[in-house]
């Protein structure tokens, strides 16, 4: 299966900060280039720490207001999080600043891993590193979106041709294959149901697949049948066997 590269839809030009860099001057960077957030790098480009809006923030929040009696305890700031606020509450530098360690793909990773690794963390741009570690690019939700611009052609003929004729081996015409707005309708007779689902589930995880809509048939139930004992060929057989 071919999947689009992270390194096919990051950013190159990346708008970055030293470990060194002052507050004001990271603060200058995020307005001037319109940006939420930038990764933090060492003397070997190696991302070391993440910066973003809310980072910066922090100092402004946690400003002692001149009209509130203080507070003589602040349990808060026993707990851990507690700690690396106040540290970002204090900070001049972008060192200080930073949260670390940063989450980070690399550039041969596939968007699908990329976008995981973003619902996960709960964040919107990941630091994109080279086979060396090295910062070479940036990607955000917004890059990671354009899988789902392919044209439904382009899908299609993927589905044929990866699905149908390289995994199954099967004749191109064999299955009809129908894609509207990314959702994509397989139509047909197969041999056997174990087929079936190896199709509508490779087809799910071609780049820009919204849906895959399963409307195929078969001669022979073989769900409950041993895998060393199933007749299939092509890649099908190690697809049925992966936990």
């Amino acid at each position: 299966m071919k999947h689009n590269k992270v390194g096919s839809v990051m950013t190159t030009d990346v708008v970055r900060a030293r470990y060194g860099t002052p507050f004001k001057e990271v603060a200058r960077l995020l307005g001037e280039h319109r940006i939420s957030g930038l990764p933090v790098v060492d003397e070997d480009e190696k991302v070391v720490g993440v910066i973003s809006e809310t980072d910066l923030m922090v100092r402004q929040a946690d400003a002692p207001d001149p009209y509130e009696p203080r507070k003589r305890y602040r349990f808060a700031a026993l707990t851990r999080r507690g700690r690396a606020r106040a540290v970002k509450a204090r900070a001049r530098t972008a060192g200080r600043l930073m949260t670390a360690p940063p989450v980070t793909v690399f550039a041969d990773d596939t968007i699908v891993e990329a976008a995981r690794t973003m619902a996960e963390h709960h964040i919107e741009r990941l630091p994109v590193l080279d086979e060396e570690q090295r910062l070479v690019g940036i990607v955000t939700r917004r890059d990671l979106l354009q899988v789902f611009l392919r044209p439904d052609a382009e899908i299609r003929a993927e589905v044929i041709d990866e699905v149908l004729i390289r995994a199954l081996w099967l004749p191109p015409r064999s299955v009809e294959v129908a894609v509207v707005e990314g959702v994509v309708t397989l139509s047909g007779h197969m041999e056997r149901k174990s087929e079936t689902e190896i199709a509508v589930s490779m087809a799910r995880q071609i780049d820009g697949v919204v849906d895959v809509v399963g409307k195929l048939t078969y001669r022979l139930d073989d769900s409950h049948v041993e895998p060393a004992a199933q007749a299939l060929h092509g890649v099908g057989d190690d697809w049925l066997r992966k936990p």
